[in-house]
């Protein structure tokens, strides 16, 4: 009787720990369909990998540069930094994304916002290029970025002054974002590969500041793995987006899989306590993005990978921040046909 009420109570203890697992549905809020020579695995891939995921909506968007393949070099690079040949502002990246878009059947699409990203960020026609491309398929596109500005040894092979995300031209692209109800994600590494300091911080936070009524995402909060390689953990980070999520309520952030470490997970994979707090302070400000570049194999790991930090995270904070969140920040045209 003794062994039978304890196969019981064992029987009883795995039932509630089953029902109390959490099964997360994402949103990836950073993925690129196309890799740096506007190449693909291809939608029908990328839907196989979505659903070992469970991921239900992704942001697709292009890259906004290409790659040389340099007549001086004998092999095909593999990726941006294979060699010293240049990358080019690259604007039919855009049209890519909206080809592979309207190939999907029509019940599909609702689950993909094409981003639009196509565009020279230091030429003061960006603008009137956005608004044309927006006009020719109107409701097509739902936000535009991601904008490469500071982007660690990318930034030196594109002719040309660096980007910067506080400049003229962008101004121009954050008021047409404003008038289309676009959110904007932008990359603006917060420092370089050597300073420990905040060293592009300003560059950031004026957009902030000047425009208000534009939502921006802040690619991996102005980190990248290239500065992780070189610095380990930016001592600065937290507190910095502390100031400012609580100064600019239009900045959400893009934690991608380079983010688990060494900031939301330490190198035992114990979830980050002061990120935690960070993140119930601002429940609704945080997205996920796997950040995969034109293949989508690592889809899965990537995303899966947040699973520890989600489970330490109050169950309606931890859902918002995997699906929620990226969804509320859509334009609201959007937002209502998905709540229909």
């Amino acid at each position: 009787m003794h062994a039978l009420r304890l196969s019981c109570a064992l029987f009883i203890g795995l039932a509630t720990c089953a029902v109390q697992a959490r099964e997360y549905v994402y949103s990836d809020a950073h993925l690129h369909y196309v890799d740096f020579f506007q190449e693909s695995a291809g939608m029908g891939k990328l839907l196989k990998r979505m659903a070992e995921a469970n991921v239900e909506h992704v942001m697709l968007s292009g890259i906004p540069v290409a790659k040389k393949w340099d007549e001086n070099e004998p092999k095909r690079p593999r990726y941006y930094a294979g060699d010293d040949a240049n990358a080019y502002w690259y604007s039919a990246t855009d049209g890519l994304i909206a080809h592979a878009y309207k190939q999907l059947p029509a019940e599909q699409r609702k689950r993909f916002h094409p981003f639009l990203s196509g565009f020279n960020p230091n030429d003061k026609n960006a603008d009137a290029h956005i608004r044309r491309t927006l006009e020719m398929d109107p409701g097509l596109w739902q936000g535009i970025g991601e904008i490469f500005t500071r982007h660690d040894d990318l930034t030196a092979l594109i002719h040309g002054d660096a980007p910067r995300a506080d400049n003229e031209a962008l101004a121009r692209v954050y008021h047409l974002a404003a008038e289309y109800d676009l959110p904007v994600m932008l990359h603006s590494n917060i420092t370089s590969k050597r300073e420990r300091n905040p060293l592009y911080l300003a560059e950031m936070e004026a957009p902030l500041r000047n425009h208000p009524h534009v939502r921006f995402i802040w690619a991996h909060a102005g980190t990248s793995l290239e500065i992780h390689r070189h610095q380990d953990k930016l001592d600065f980070l937290l507190a910095t987006l502390e100031r400012l999520l609580e100064a600019y309520p239009n900045l959400y952030i893009d934690l991608s899989w380079s983010m688990l470490r060494p900031y939301l997970l330490d190198r035992q994979g114990k979830p980050d306590a002061d990120w935690l707090q960070l993140v119930r302070r601002y429940p609704e400000r945080f997205m996920l993005g796997s950040d995969v570049v034109g293949r989508f194999d690592s889809m899965n790991e990537y995303m899966r990978g947040f699973e520890s930090f989600l489970d330490a995270l109050p169950a309606e904070v931890a859902h918002k921040v995997a699906r929620d969140n990226f969804l509320s920040i859509l334009p609201r045209k959007v937002r209502e046909d998905l709540q229909q």
